[in-house]
């Protein structure tokens, strides 16, 4: 019969046992992470669209950055002041995921250890890919790639693209804890 001390003790240890997992993922961690505009791919573009398609574009970056830190997968780092330098950087660069260059130096103007950019390819309005290159700022090296398709041209059919690269992105890191560091 166990002692009446680990009596006591039962309650506390069920309670802490508890809530140990659940603080373990509630918080972020150390690898910081700037998520960059989103760029949109398009050959043939229509006008009608195209502010659809901008609110959908700002709605993947919102999405990515937030249910990153949600999900402690990173401590994701606003631009702020950097941001200026950002859009003196698309002036220059027709797509920002395509410069592994000024990625590396818009994690550097924010002093993060990752940076994101993502994109959005329009094949056609019912084939869509959502798609983010995560690179370590230091060694300017590309340490994960994600590409998710959609079908369909609208909100849901985005957002269920979103939630299901990030979903993915998490089970993966909880089987491999180096995933996309």
């Amino acid at each position: 019969m166990p002692s009446p001390t680990i009596h006591r003790l039962l309650p506390w240890l069920a309670s802490l046992a508890l809530a140990l997992p659940a603080a373990a993922s509630a918080q972020p961690v150390g690898a910081t992470l700037a998520v960059l505009d989103f760029d949109l791919i398009e050959e043939h573009v229509d006008p009608a669209q195209a502010a659809d398609m901008r609110r959908r574009i700002l709605r993947m970056e919102e999405m990515l950055a937030q249910g990153l830190a949600e999900r402690g997968l990173y401590r994701v780092v606003e631009l702020g002041d950097a941001r200026t330098r950002l859009e003196e950087l698309r002036r220059q660069q027709e797509h920002m995921h395509r410069c592994g260059a000024c990625q590396v130096e818009m994690g550097r103007a924010v002093g993060t250890k990752y940076v994101v950019a993502g994109w959005v390819q329009k094949v056609s309005n019912l084939i869509l890919n959502i798609n983010i290159e995560l690179r370590e700022v230091e060694s300017d090296r590309v340490v994960l790639n994600k590409s998710v398709d959609i079908r369909g041209n609208n909100d849901r059919a985005w957002e269920h693209g979103m939630r299901f690269l990030l979903r993915d992105f998490a089970e993966k890191r909880a089987a491999n804890p180096a995933y996309g560091l």
